[in-house]
Formats: structure tokens, C-alpha cells, sequence
């Protein structure tokens, strides 16, 4: 029943941000915010006085199957190190990384694009990567419904499409770069583009067919696909990229050394326990690892040709 009330519930909101969502050829993109935003409260990270971590998880991990399994991760990470866990939810990506010059976040799971390129800018650093089906790499899935003509992307020419989040890797930044080595744009190649804001809206719209295709989060498609596949089985992957680096957990800057040092151990070695590991198996994720560059140096050159 709970999963009827959500299908419903995602059957209503779709239309919704679809309708207001951008079109690529004005640039005037739009969106309507229907996620309930706990503020947070602004504090020196470096002393943590409350013994308070403030992590944030944007709204593109938002079904609420998806969050409950994240807060427990969090929340076992909480108590490992002795911390009280504040969950701050946002919409975008953007909305999630612009916490942390402002010292209003601790930590957040982001996306590879943003870890790749923007480090500095938004002073947080790699704590811990997934690693899922033996890999710490994940791919961009080019969707379309399940039951249209639609077999390469170049069949989308002139159709709907959608994009999660303008900072997504996979439901951004990879269909711009597989544009880009055709010399072609979004605005160029589709009719009209919308962002949808999360990947199970765009496998919903696709499901739905709102828009012709879409690229989504291969991760997240495939967890869906086990864990629910109501709206995935009614798409069918036509492409996939290459493999980078997936979205790591990240720290802030100002956090201080010797707390970042422990909630790194925690979640490197949260397989090891049997309550950690039945967390990770309900996220389909075998364990984390520290990240490493290299499994990001591809995000950064498709990043440097897009917007070079």
C-alpha cells in the first residue's frame, strides 16, 4: 500500500515539474520546490560545542525507501563516532554544496561532477566512495519506454528529453558531452529539454512517457530495478558510458581533523559489523573505500570540453 500511495503520489508531482520545469532553447529554467527544507543553524565546525553532525542528502536520493536506508547509514556513522545526526535535505546539488563555504553542513553525499571540479571552490573533501557490484565506478544510463521505436540517441533528435539536475554527471554533464562530440547542443539537437530534479522522476517521466528519453544515475536505476521495479520495467536502457568515479561522501574543510579521521573509519569499515553490513546491503552497496583521483580524472575532461 505504501508503495501504491508513492506511485501516486510521484504520478501527481511529475506533471507538475515537468510543466514548469525549462526549456533549453529560452534558458529560463524553473522548478517548483516541493521538498520540506530543515534549516540549518550556523556554527563554528571546528569546535562542534552540541556534538551535532549536519549532513545533508539532496533530492535526488528523495524516495523515501531510498532516504530511510541513507539515515540509517548516517545515523550508524552518528553513532560510531559519537555525534547526534541532523539530516538538512535540499533540491539541488547546488543548494547541498553552497552549505559549505558557509560552515552550515558537515558533511553530504554529492555528486561526481561537483567532487571532480569544485573541490576548492566549495571547500569539502573525499571522504569515502560506494563501492557497488565489486566497483567504485558507475555509468550514465540513456533510458527510453520500454515499448518505443527509440534504439540510439541520435532517435531522440528533435524529441523530449530530460535531465535530472544541471550539476548531475550522469543526468547532465554526460548527454551535454555526448552532444558535444557530435557538435551539437541540447538546444540544437532536441526539441525541448526539462530537469526533473531527482532520477526516479526521470525514470518515472520516461516510464510515463512525459519525455522521450532521459539519462539517469546507472546506480539508482539499477537499485530501483531491484528493489521496485514497477516504473523501471516499463524503460529500457539503450546506452551506457564510460565508467567514473561514483558520488562520494564528503567532508567539510573547517571539520576538525581528528572527528573527520574517525567518521572515515567508521564507514570504511561499516562492512565489517553486522548492523553496518545490513545497511549497506539495503543501499546494494558492498562497502566504501577511500576515493581516489584517478577514478575521477575522466569527469574532469568531459567537464573542461562542455563548458571550455
Amino acid at each position: 500500500m505504501r508503495k501504491i500511495k508513492y506511485a501516486l503520489f510521484l504520478l501527481l508531482i511529475i506533471p507538475a515539474v515537468l510543466l514548469f520545469g525549462g526549456c533549453e532553447k529560452s534558458n529560463e529554467y524553473k522548478f517548483v520546490d516541493l521538498s520540506e527544507k530543515v534549516e540549518p543553524e550556523k556554527q563554528n565546525t571546528s569546535t562542534m560545542p552540541d556534538k551535532k553532525l549536519r549532513v545533508a542528502v539532496a533530492a535526488m536520493v528523495s524516495p523515501k525507501e531510498t532516504l530511510v536506508y541513507y539515515e540509517e547509514l548516517l545515523n550508524y556513522i552518528g553513532q560510531e563516532v559519537g555525534y547526534e545526526v541532523v539530516l538538512i535535505q535540499r533540491k539541488t546539488y547546488s543548494e547541498i554544496n553552497e552549505l559549505f563555504p558557509k560552515r552550515l553542513i558537515d558533511l553530504a553525499f554529492v555528486c561526481s561532477g561537483p567532487y571532480a571540479n569544485e573541490q576548492k571552490k566549495y571547500e569539502f573533501e573525499g571522504l569515502a566512495t560506494p563501492i557497488v557490484r565489486g566497483k567504485p565506478y558507475y555509468q550514465s544510463y540513456l533510458i527510453v519506454q520500454k515499448n518505443s521505436s527509440y534504439n540510439t540517441l541520435d532517435d531522440l533528435r528533435g524529441k523530449i528529453f530530460a535531465f535530472t539536475d544541471p550539476d548531475s554527471n550522469t543526468g547532465t554533464l554526460v548527454p551535454r558531452f555526448w552532444l558535444y562530440q557530435q557538435n551539437e547542443t541540447p538546444g540544437s539537437f532536441f526539441n525541448r529539454v526539462t530537469y526533473t530534479y531527482s532520477h526516479d522522476n526521470s525514470i518515472l517521466a520516461v516510464a510515463k512517457g512525459l519525455v522521450d528519453g532521459a539519462t539517469v544515475d546507472g546506480h539508482k536505476w539499477e537499485f530501483f530495478n531491484a528493489k521496485n521495479p514497477y516504473f523501471t520495467s516499463k524503460t529500457r536502457v539503450i546506452k551506457k558510458s564510460d565508467y567514473f568515479g561514483s558520488p562520494p561522501l564528503v567532508a567539510s574543510s573547517f571539520l576538525k581533523p581528528q572527528l573527520k579521521a574517525d567518521i572515515q573509519k567508521a564507514i570504511l569499515t561499516m562492512h565489517k559489523s553486522q548492523k553496518g553490513k545490513s545497511i549497506l546491503d539495503n543501499l546494494i552497496i558492498d562497502r566504501f573505500e577511500m576515493p581516489k583521483k584517478e577514478w575521477y580524472k575522466n569527469v574532469q575532461a568531459m567537464f573542461a570540453k562542455v563548458h571550455k
